[in-house]
């Protein structure tokens, strides 16, 4: 798909760029994600179009802790990334301008305290145009950044996930928590249930009716079973008809993918996603109006070889073409 940009954009577009791996050495200078510009987020406002966001945050889980390193593990480990999208043609620098914006200014010790720092960080990116790409942390981060971003009008929600994340409470009734980001988003009107589809749902429950309440909000839950017997193609046809031609949202949880290929993150569950399918159902999520995505859970101290962070920082280029795509597709 093919997308005119004027020669004003294209000057602006061309200032943000990663540093050629051609002429330096990708291991080479301070890492950044994807080796882009690093802003500060109070100038980005009319300077750039995608904002990379590093959330190190995990005060949130309730399994195994090590997800605040995620950012900055897969910001190293994004650096080997390339250009060009081999197998989709995109090229997500043409299209749009980038930069990584740095960190959230997290309080690792307070959790309310912290979803209010995210909130007001992406209401401000927001306010400036910017789309955000998010790497977390755990998963309850996901829901201050769609109250920033659907403070205005609920979005709808693709969420690749081995756990629904839709619970009400967890430990005494604490609310928030990595289980809880989408019920408390559907409750504050900023998600609408009917156009949120979660694909790669598994693994063992706490109860029998823990899907419950997000079945009965018209949330649709595709398990793992049921994208294994049916395939990728049909239940990818199936998302993209759920969320439509509204605003949505992405979020990547990399424990949809089998621990094999994945094993640092805090909540493994074993029958997941190969590498390859997760791709595939990227790729294929490409022309959806996407206003921001996130990558989630990456817990580093947890795969001493490396290999979770690694994917983690292709996955995030996979989803930064797809809202390069996006935003190009929005353009004037």
């Amino acid at each position: 798909m093919a997308y005119r940009v004027s020669e004003t954009d294209a000057a602006r577009i061309a200032r943000y760029r990663p540093a050629s791996g051609m002429e330096t050495p990708r291991f080479s200078g301070l890492p950044s994600f994807m080796r882009l510009p690093v802003l500060d987020p109070t100038a980005a406002a009319g300077a750039i179009e995608i904002g990379l966001v590093g959330i190190p945050f995990d005060g949130a889980t309730t399994n195994r802790p090590g997800a605040r390193l995620g950012p900055r593990f897969v910001r190293e480990a994004s650096t080997g990334t390339r250009m060009v999208n081999h197998a989709t043609g995109i090229a997500p620098y043409d299209l749009a301008a980038c930069a990584d914006l740095g960190d959230v200014p997290v309080n690792p010790v307070d959790v309310a305290e912290t979803c209010r720092r995210i909130e007001a960080f992406h209401g401000a990116l927001r306010a400036g145009g910017i789309v955000p790409l998010s790497v977390g942390g755990d998963h309850l981060v996901t829901y201050p950044v769609l109250k920033a971003l659907g403070r205005d009008r609920p979005l709808g929600l693709v969420h690749v996930d081995a756990h629904s994340d839709t619970d009400d409470s967890q430990y005494d009734g604490s609310r928030l928590t990595h289980g809880t980001p989408f019920r408390r988003a559907v409750e504050d009107g900023v998600l609408d249930p009917r156009r949120c589809v979660q694909i790669g749902i598994r693994g063992s429950m706490d109860a029998a009716d823990e899907r419950d309440w997000a079945c009965s909000q018209g949330i649709r839950i595709v398990t793992m079973e049921e994208a294994a017997a049916r395939g990728l193609p049909e239940v990818v046809a199936e998302a993209r008809a759920i969320v439509g031609a509204g605003p949505a949202y992405l979020s990547f949880d990399v424990d949809a993918l089998d621990p094999a290929y994945a094993p640092g993150t805090g909540t493994p569950e074993i029958g997941g996603f190969t590498t390859r399918e997760a791709l595939y159902l990227l790729r294929a999520l490409r022309g959806l109006d996407l206003v921001g995505a996130d990558l989630v859970e990456v817990a580093p101290p947890l795969d001493p070889s490396g290999l979770t962070a690694l994917t983690g920082g292709q996955i995030l280029f996979e989803i930064l073409c797809l809202l390069a795509d996006a935003v190009a597709a929005r353009r004037p």
